[in-house]
């Protein structure tokens, strides 16, 4: 599951969201402001990798590796 830390006026948060949901990416919107240990946004967790702030590049590597993973782990199960 991908996680996307953001906060209510932020717009790069914002723009995040709409273009993952542009893409048909799902994720997991959570309230920034109540993570003490969040002090920037938007941050996304996809997994286990942490990228900071609308890293376009870094979140679609990190897409292709989840995907490439999840595709592994399916071809290993049939």
């Amino acid at each position: 599951m991908i996680k996307v830390y953001t906060t209510k006026t932020c717009m790069y948060c914002h723009a995040l969201m709409e273009w993952l949901d542009q893409q048909g990416i799902e994720y997991q919107e959570i309230d920034a402001s109540t993570m003490p240990n969040i002090t920037a946004v938007p941050v996304t967790e996809i997994n286990g990798e942490t990228i900071i702030g609308f890293d376009r590049p870094a979140i679609k590597r990190a897409l292709a590796e989840m995907s490439a993973k999840d595709n592994q782990e399916s071809t290993k199960a049939a």
